[in-house]
């Protein structure tokens, strides 16, 4: 990222990362699924053939609560008969023409789609079952305008297993954060155009991934539900996770017009050079036999600008231009078992640190913030060094002179012919651009081992490893330390890239 951010550092007054829209959504763990359900109705006394009266009752008492607390703070309950109504349009301009600033703006409910559980009759046993699927019921939205987050909203399921969502904005919050501190700014709709501090702002950003969310979600959920502050009924508290959360890295361009005058070339290029191996290593993966999913990136123009976006399992990374002047780059995990998280677990010999998959639970959100940093950060530099404007003379002449090095004379390169093109495409393939590339990775691409012999094997080695100490002498790749890979440093992003655009530029053009 401080490759983009020099890049561009003279059309560029900052780059922030933080939340921007978050959703989480609470479960209460004993009763989510049938068997658990179950059990709580049998030690409830419950039969199935007063299922639906029971829930009746325990439904009325979450509605009951929600008027009164509408009658006595002096707020609007309001009744949509279509759930595709804007909610949010019609809490904003509740607060807007109430003047609310703080606390309850309204409550609104509506019938919408649910999971849920139903009492029906088996044909075949002729005995009443519990099954669990979509229905419908009735949903309570609470909105606040809450002291830290702003507009804000709770969404309570009113009938079993009583759901509930919460709704945050990241950028608003930072906004509220920076009120404080006296951060001068400025926002245009849900993004910063401008920071006066951005040091300061980003360290701010960056509390929000170390929050306690436990203790304010139970909070909110106590405001809701009344049936979990009851004792006999034995509901406990809620499980968290996160459903929905979006991580952007906006870059502050310092006008429209310098944005406007680069952001053309970046998505066209993002979507034209990006193949799935590049996809794949910003996601932090690998192209090989192992990975068996699927890459998807799209281009997409209209009236509020262009957007590129790369989907892979279920994730996605975009790139967008907002409020005019602002670079956002935005990744959203929706499928987090796609990533490794480092957590200790109880074995027979002790307590162990262990690599496991991550959870869509609010315990991993710290490394959920790491892993889509570092994805927006390789984002914005494969952009930085691929999008390079520069003559090809000044990237491509360094590297075509003999030079000498600890008193040995290696050869100039010869960067558009077609061999050491075909090395550099290697190079530059996604599959090698997170760990790197071996003697061997390359031997294999560029000789293959097809019915080679031991002999043939260790002369295309030494003709590698020969070419990769050549590289090392221009100062193209380095060896990572105690290891047998080699990366590609900047120069030799730059030198790479240029000779194959070159030898793939369209000579009626370059005459032109």
């Amino acid at each position: 990222m401080e490759r983009f951010r020099k890049r561009y550092e003279d059309r560029v007054s900052g780059i922030i990362s933080g939340f921007d829209r978050i959703i989480f959504r609470g479960v209460l763990r004993s009763i989510s699924y049938p068997q658990g359900m179950d059990i709580w109705l049998s030690s409830r006394g419950v039969l199935y053939k007063n299922f639906r009266a029971y829930v009746l009752k325990l439904s009325d008492q979450i509605k009951k609560q929600a008027e009164e607390r509408a009658r006595l703070e002096g707020r609007p309950n309001i009744y949509l008969q279509s759930s595709r109504e804007s909610k949010e349009k019609i809490a904003q301009r509740i607060a807007l023409k109430d003047q609310i600033k703080e606390g309850l703006i309204c409550i609104l409910s509506c019938v919408e789609p649910c999971f849920s559980y139903t009492v029906s009759r088996d044909r075949a046993s002729k005995k009443l079952r519990l099954g669990y699927g979509q229905r419908k019921c009735l949903h309570l939205y609470f909105y606040y305008m809450d002291r830290e987050f702003g507009l804000m909203h709770v969404r309570v399921q009113t009938w079993f297993p009583f759901m509930i969502q919460v709704y945050v904005n990241g950028q608003e919050w930072l906004a509220r954060a920076m009120n404080k501190e006296r951060i001068e700014y400025k926002k245009n709709d849900n993004c910063f155009t401008a920071i006066k501090n951005v040091e300061r702002a980003q360290e701010l950003s960056d509390r929000l991934g170390k929050r306690g969310w436990v203790r304010f979600l139970n909070g909110l959920a106590k405001r809701v539900n009344p049936l979990i502050k009851d004792n006999k009924l034995s509901l406990r508290s809620y499980y968290w996770t996160i459903w929905e959360c979006e991580y952007a890295t906006d870059v502050m361009f310092k006008s429209a017009k310098d944005l406007r005058a680069v952001y053309k070339g970046l998505s066209r290029f993002a979507i034209e050079e990006f193949g799935s191996e590049d996809v794949l290593s910003f996601f932090g993966r690998r192209m090989d036999g192992r990975y068996k999913g699927w890459v998807e990136s799209t281009y997409k123009r209209g009236s509020e600008g262009t957007r590129v976006k790369h989907q892979m399992d279920g994730n996605s990374l975009k790139m967008y231009d907002k409020a005019d002047s602002v670079l956002r780059v935005e990744t959203t995990i929706n499928n987090p078992r796609r990533f490794m998280v480092s957590r200790v677990t109880e074995r027979k010999d002790g307590k162990k640190h262990r690599w496991l998959r991550m959870r869509k639970g609010i315990a991993d959100i710290g490394r959920r913030v790491e892993l889509s940093l570092g994805i927006n950060k390789r984002y914005l530099e494969a952009l930085s060094v691929l999008g390079e404007i520069k003559p090809s003379h000044q990237v491509l002449d360094s590297v075509s002179q003999r030079i000498e090095k600890k008193g040995r004379v290696y050869r100039g390169l010869r960067p558009i012919t077609a061999e050491e093109s075909r090395m550099f495409a290697i190079f530059l393939r996604g599959e090698f651009k997170l760990q790197g590339i071996r003697n061997e990775d390359l031997r294999r691409e560029f000789y293959g081992e097809q019915k080679q012999s031991t002999e043939e094997r260790n002369k295309a080695s030494a003709r590698v490893s020969r070419y990769l100490r050549l590289l090392q002498a221009h100062r193209l790749i380095y060896k990572v330390q105690k290891t047998n890979y080699y990366r590609i440093t900047k120069k030799g992003h730059e030198v790479m890239t240029t000779s194959l655009r070159f030898r793939e530029s369209d000579i009626a053009l370059l005459a032109a």
